[in-house]
């Protein structure tokens, strides 16, 4: 079975290229070109194969997701001419993410039971457990890294250091509490719980533009809402869909992303569990049933699409 690894096009028009952790980016005067690859990163570390069909999970979700939220905020997205492919606006990116967090996981509780009470600047009530639900939905921003690890930063900070103006924060914050609160009905009705999730927003002549994926596995964490309470009560892991269990994996092997760290090696058989866990929370977050692209040639369907998509742009 192929996978998607990376892309090295070079199209009619192209200005530049990027390569993220899991996308290649191809910028036009215009438009952007975002490939969603099978490349899986964790703790800011590209894992060293590939994962069948997450490129085409990712951005399949993602596309669900922004046509479901585009009443609520004007979003990038233009078209999916390839199931691995969005061809979107180009906007110019605010340089922080908007994490915004309903429940106590994750980071926000490594760091809780560290004992810290303030994570970004926002201060957390006494007595929580880690997956508790919070009183309200927080919203903890970090910095957007282009290599290397994302940081923690506080509203503060942001506007100390100029990085975004008070008026545009604001707007962001806005709408990030509204997207996180029309995901969370979104999940609600599929039997789940949105955890965590991380906007990324820009802008384009004074616009505010939703710009990447939005709801996906890789951005956000899911829990499955029928166990939840019973296994908060009984103090057992939450039941979820998420990429965590890949952290969980590489913890337990050893490797949380730090120097002189090894990557544990990943055999055939959890590569194909990480896919089906993919597929999986791909029909469990949309309601829909995932139709597996034709992998024969990708990188030949992917530019065939891409061009006759680009004549059109």
């Amino acid at each position: 079975m192929q996978t998607l690894t990376q892309t090295n096009f070079n199209f009619p028009g192209q200005t530049s290229f990027y390569r993220g952790k899991v996308r290649d980016v191809y910028s036009f005067e215009k438009v952007v070109v975002m490939v969603a690859s099978d490349r899986i990163s964790a703790f800011d570390v590209i894992l060293p194969r590939a994962i069948p069909f997450k490129g085409q999970v990712l951005n399949q979700i993602a596309a669900h997701f922004l046509t479901a939220t585009a009443d609520i905020v004007p979003n990038w997205l233009l078209e999916v001419p390839d199931p691995n492919v969005s061809i979107g606006k180009k906007c110019e990116t605010y340089p922080v993410e908007m994490v915004v967090r309903g429940y106590l996981a994750g980071h926000a509780a490594r760091e809780y039971k560290a004992g810290k009470r303030s994570v970004c600047g926002v201060t957390l009530p006494e007595g929580l457990k880690e997956n508790d639900k919070l009183p309200t939905p927080i919203i903890t921003p970090t910095t957007k890294a282009h290599e290397g690890h994302d940081e923690d930063i506080s509203r503060e900070q942001i506007l100390a250091r100029g990085i975004v103006s008070e008026a545009e924060y604001s707007q962001l914050e806005h709408y990030a509490l509204a997207l996180f609160a029309r995901g969370t009905q979104m999940a609600a009705e599929q039997g789940l719980i949105l955890v965590d999730t991380k906007y990324e927003f820009g802008h384009d002549e004074g616009k505010i533009y939703l710009i990447d994926e939005i709801h996906t596995p890789d951005s956000s964490r899911y829990f499955y809402a029928d166990v939840y309470e019973e296994n908060q009560r009984l103090g057992l892991p939450q039941k979820q869909l998420s990429k965590e269990f890949v952290r969980e994996w590489l913890i337990a092997n050893g490797f949380q992303g730090k120097e002189g760290q090894i990557i544990p090696e990943m055999s055939d058989e959890w590569v194909e569990q990480i896919s089906a866990r993919y597929i999986e929370l791909f029909e469990k977050v949309t309601g829909k049933t995932f139709i597996k692209a034709n992998t024969e040639d990708i990188l030949g369907r992917i530019e065939e699409n891409v061009l006759r998509s680009l004549t059109s742009h």
